[in-house]
């Protein structure tokens, strides 16, 4: 090898090992990213697990403030759900008031009442009327509706038949309204006497106009308002009323629970989309299929083109669906970042439950009802 070709030999050698040596150093930074990566997703998980665990807990302190009433309200419940001559009724009951629901509803009554100090007994009865109410509408509603799971078990609907439900739903509505006349309070009675209609007033306006996508947001609002929110509203208004607050701390115990429940139901619509909700004991989709225009597709549906549109159109307003179209109603909201706008809302008017608090007395039991709203939006992630 001649003196000029050896020197292009070693320069072609070097440069192939600075090249090599490149692609180390890119491979070395490539292989720290992906650790770097893999340990923030680990990390970021067990952050994210840890704050749904401190969420979580903040239920379990509100609760924890209290069980005795809860333990009293549940033994009422046990008791006044028998019937001695209809063994149906209680096994149909305790199929769905056992199964395992957190009870929000009444521990707001007891929330409300004991923020007070009050020292009788009749919040356990109106928290007893409210938990009834609030079962008697789900079993309507899963006849109405034609479910077949609820709380990851069978419905009643299922196990025994549409009458049955039906008609057990309408004892427990008999029963609740006993509950409030022994308080001897017309007050209480007025307030979830009116909550009754506007809930079934709710319930029909949603199913009149669920395959509609014309009403927008503003029917929307208004039956979530009315299926869902009223009986939160009633419950901590009712705790408050029967503990002599007075008529500005009732309208912010009002504006409290209304919000709470809006923030509650579209939590719940995000979680039909967002996939959590199969750990809650739902079916992901199943107000798609029924054709519910929730708030998620009104979102989609605003920011749709054409072909868009007319998708929305088939399944939701003429509801003809195929096998395909769930995922494709997942894409369509996803582009149009439906689930992450009704996490927004979700969010805001949990901020609206928290500022009703400031006027009210500031207790533990006060600070935890501002902690349980984290709770029920953090259901969403």
């Amino acid at each position: 090898m001649d003196v000029q070709n050896e020197a292009v030999y070693i320069l072609s050698a070097k440069q192939r090992l600075g090249e090599t040596k490149h692609c180390w150093i890119i491979g070395f930074e490539k292989l720290f990213h992906a650790i770097a990566t893999l340990l923030g997703a680990v990390l970021g998980a067990k952050t994210l697990t840890q704050d749904r665990c401190d969420l979580s807990d903040a239920f379990t302190r509100l609760s924890e403030l209290v069980a005795p009433e809860m333990e009293a309200v549940n033994q009422a419940i046990r008791q006044r759900m028998q019937s001695e001559h209809a063994p149906r009724i209680p096994e149909l009951s305790a199929h769905l008031i056992e199964a395992g629901g957190k009870r929000l509803r009444p521990i707001l009554t007891l929330a409300a009442a004991n923020m007070f100090g009050y020292q009788g007994d009749h919040q356990i009865r109106l928290a007893a009327a409210v938990e009834f109410i609030h079962t008697a509408t789900l079993l309507h509603d899963d006849v109405v509706d034609e479910s077949a799971k609820r709380r990851g078990r069978p419905t009643a609907n299922i196990l025994w038949d549409n009458q049955s439900s039906v008609l057990v739903g309408d004892y427990l509505f008999s029963r609740s309204f006993q509950l409030m006349v022994e308080t001897g309070s017309l007050r209480v009675l007025d307030i979830l006497a009116n909550a009754s209609a506007v809930i079934a007033e709710g319930e029909v306006l949603q199913l009149s106009s669920q395959n509609d996508l014309s009403g927008g947001e503003d029917r929307y609002f208004q039956v979530i308002r009315g299926k869902t929110a009223e009986l939160f509203s009633a419950a901590a208004e009712v705790g408050g009323v029967i503990a002599g607050a007075t008529d500005a701390e009732v309208k912010a115990l009002r504006a409290y629970g209304d919000a709470l429940g809006i923030a509650f139901q579209l939590v719940d619509d995000v979680l039909d989309y967002g996939g959590a909700s199969a750990a809650m004991g739902k079916d992901v989709g199943d107000d798609f299929r029924e054709g519910k225009a929730t708030l998620p597709v009104l979102i989609a549906y605003a920011k749709a083109d054409e072909a868009g549109r007319v998708f929305w159109e088939r399944v939701i307003e003429d509801h003809e669906q195929e096998d395909a179209d769930l995922e494709e109603a997942l894409s369509l909201i996803d582009a149009a970042d439906g689930l992450e706008e009704t996490k927004a809302r979700a969010r805001q008017y949990g901020q609206d439950a928290k500022d009703a608090l400031a006027v009210l007395p500031q207790t533990p039991v006060t600070h935890a009802l501002g902690d349980v709203v984290d709770f029920v939006i953090s259901r969403a992630y």
